[in-house]
């Protein structure tokens, strides 16, 4: 039975102005389609009763009945015994083994910075203090405690009492998502998350056996209608609590800030919302912080002390993931989880099962590194602004048909194509010599077609090379949108 359903309400909004010149069941129809397409209406949720939507939109059933035929004919719909019409993909959907990059190939798969300009002399110094280290077995469990002290003091900064203890240094976020999967949920159990999302972290979350249960997060200003609730900020938070109570998750996924890929950040009211409900569910909440610090416009400065990880007693347990792979260099494979010290050494128990310790020297490193975070992260906002500028100029140059949102911080432009020829398009632009991440990669089965993900950390040289490429594949794209392997790889990404 699907975890999730539309309301005849949530689907009226989600629709938007969707009456045109033609008959009313076909235009019904491809509205639906697209949403779809898109992702904001997930794989595998309940849309509403025809009787429902029809007296919602005050059309007769016969319409509505022959929209949802026409979605049925053409796969986007399956009609579920005891649970209606559900919402499918049609087509085969693609696997997301990685491909290799080859030489000459520009790689726009990874939405990553070069390395801080501080880290060599810092790679120095580290060196140099790793002797005291020598004597010891160098196996260190749960991270040094002059960096696990460092990062707590970041914590503190921000208004999060955090004691050295409450910190679990891991071999980046990645490690500390799947360390966190494998130790809070069984198989079986329903972990929701955002429909786009971070795919690796999908991937992790279905090795620990989970069941995805999506919400979906759009780009406020997008191109398609968005749907409106309490805080215009890219979550529907009403659907969102609904699935909360339908699905009853024992952990919820999210990216509360620059969300990876598409830029939205919550407004304080949706993360009250967001812990109350999940508190009400016994649902652990895990905050993924790694691209909180890359705030390009500073919004942050103006938004309270952070909601995530300040609750009292008796709330559902929240962890935050952060990591310098994003803001000092991805080679740095450092990050950490911040907890309860109760949740913390349940993690430091299972971490060995995987993970005998994390590397000295990058802890060392780091150490040195943080509390030069504010002058480095002003680098990095300067450096983010100016591909945030060469992306927008670049698109509106060769693609003014795109819808490219101007992002207020993260890494990269989740960017509407205007097409379901996401797939299509990148594997004719690997052709072309450029490796870029489809829509469907941040997606469940196939979804996001509609939209591309451009980052927006490439030099001038880089990114224009990179949009020449995407011009001389766009016309075969648009011809034969279905035309790529049954089994075409997607690429990892970063």
């Amino acid at each position: 039975m699907p975890d999730a359903q539309l309301t005849a309400r949530s689907l009226e909004s989600l629709l938007g102005e969707w009456r045109g010149g033609g008959a009313h069941y076909q235009a019904l129809a491809d509205r639906i389609r697209l949403l779809v397409l898109d992702g904001r209406i997930p794989i595998d949720t309940r849309l509403p009763a025809e009787r429902d939507l029809a007296a919602r939109l005050e059309l007769s059933r016969t319409t509505v009945t022959a929209a949802y035929r026409g979605l049925r004919d053409a796969g986007f719909l399956d009609s579920v015994r005891g649970s209606g019409s559900v919402a499918r993909l049609p087509g085969p959907v693609l696997v997301t083994a990685p491909i290799p990059g080859g030489d000459g190939m520009l790689d726009f798969t990874k939405a990553a910075l070069p390395a801080a300009a501080s880290l060599p002399a810092a790679a120095r110094a580290a060196a140099e203090e790793l002797p005291h280290f020598l004597p010891h077995s160098g196996y260190d469990a749960v991270g040094l405690p002059h960096l696990r002290e460092a990062i707590a003091e970041r914590y503190r900064r921000r208004g999060l009492p955090t004691d050295p203890d409450q910190v679990l240094v891991t071999v980046g976020a990645q490690q500390a998502i799947a360390l966190i999967a494998r130790t809070f949920l069984g198989r079986g159990d329903r972990a929701m998350i955002e429909m786009p999302t971070y795919p690796h972290a999908t991937d992790s979350l279905r090795l620990a056996g989970a069941r995805l249960v999506p919400v979906t997060v759009t780009v406020p200003g997008a191109d398609a209608p968005h749907p409106v609730g309490e805080e215009d900020d890219g979550w529907d938070i009403d659907a969102l609590e609904q699935t909360l109570r339908r699905a009853n998750p024992a952990l919820a996924y999210l990216i509360p800030d620059f969300q990876n890929p598409t830029g939205a950040s919550m407004s304080p009211s949706t993360r009250e919302r967001v812990l109350a409900a999940t508190a009400a569910q016994g649902t652990i909440v895990v905050g993924d912080e790694t691209t909180a610090d890359l705030d390009i416009d500073r919004l942050g400065e103006h938004l309270p002390l952070p909601v995530y990880g300040s609750r009292g007693a008796g709330d559902a347990p929240v962890l935050l993931i952060g990591s310098v792979s994003k803001s000092l260099w991805g080679g740095l494979r450092i990050g950490w989880i911040r907890a309860e010290r109760s949740l913390i050494q349940k993690l430091t128990a299972a971490k060995p099962a995987t993970d005998l310790g994390t590397p000295l020297l990058e802890q060392l490193v780091v150490a040195r590194m943080l509390p030069q975070m504010d002058e480095i992260l002003e680098d990095r906002r300067a450096q983010l602004a100016a591909g945030r500028e060469r992306v927008l100029r670049m698109a509106a140059e060769t693609f003014p048909e795109w819808s490219v949102p101007r992002m207020h911080g993260g890494l990269a432009a989740w960017v509407g194509i205007g097409a379901p020829v996401s797939s299509a398009l990148t594997l004719g632009a690997r052709s072309q010599g450029l490796l870029i991440a489809a829509g469907p990669r941040f997606g469940l089965d196939g979804a996001f077609e509609r939209f591309l993900r451009i980052p927006i950390t490439y030099s001038e040289e880089e990114t224009a090379l990179a949009f020449a490429a995407l011009s001389r594949a766009w016309p075969g794209a648009l011809r034969e949108p279905a035309a790529y392997p049954d089994a075409a790889p997607l690429p990892n990404v970063v």
